[in-house]
């Protein structure tokens, strides 16, 4: 039994969600989230109440119920709230600037990294060191920050590089500690 696909998702009056074979479309007024529903799970709406029901009660059926209410219950925050991640670049002379569509990062290397901000989502730069990555949609959110962070990774030793805001780092001891 799926404890989470059990869950009923609440809607507020501000949501319309439109539940059309294997898509579910939430919107509100200037946003909208599609989410394509695996075979099998059906959602039911009713009293502003959503409610994700699988058909069989296979294990395939199973796994994937819970994952669908996911899918779903994301995207109806996402329209209501959004979400945002918040990232922190650290070391001396590391810096971001957004330039129109795209977000210019001096990281330590011989040349600026310029990354390109994809479509829906915003990038705001609080002091060239804090980077608000927000959107409605939290895949997209996730991978965006997820991407920035790669360019450059914080470093075990000097601890330097980009981090999510309140990543505990774990400080590794040089060459020099070991004698």
């Amino acid at each position: 039994m799926s404890r989470i696909g059990n869950k009923i998702i609440p809607i507020p009056q501000t949501v319309k969600v439109q539940n059309s074979g294997n898509q579910v479309d939430v919107q509100r007024p200037k946003r909208k989230l599609s989410n394509t529903v695996p075979d099998g799970i059906l959602f039911e709406l009713k009293d502003g109440q959503l409610t994700a029901i699988r058909s069989a009660e296979t294990k395939q059926q199973k796994a994937l119920h819970g994952l669908a209410r996911s899918l779903v219950a994301n995207a109806v925050k996402g329209v209501t709230d959004g979400f945002q991640k918040e990232l922190e670049i650290v070391g001396i002379g590391y810096r971001a600037e957004v330039r129109g569509k795209s977000v210019v990062f001096s990281l330590g290397f011989s040349h600026p990294i310029d990354f390109q901000i994809p479509t829906g989502i915003n990038i705001a730069i609080e002091k060239q060191t804090r980077l608000f990555i927000s959107g409605i949609d939290k895949q997209k959110v996730g991978q965006t920050a997820a991407t920035i962070r790669a360019l450059r990774k914080p470093d075990p030793y000097k601890n330097k590089g980009i981090r999510y805001a309140g990543e505990v780092l774990k400080k590794k001891v040089g060459k020099t500690g070991a004698k």
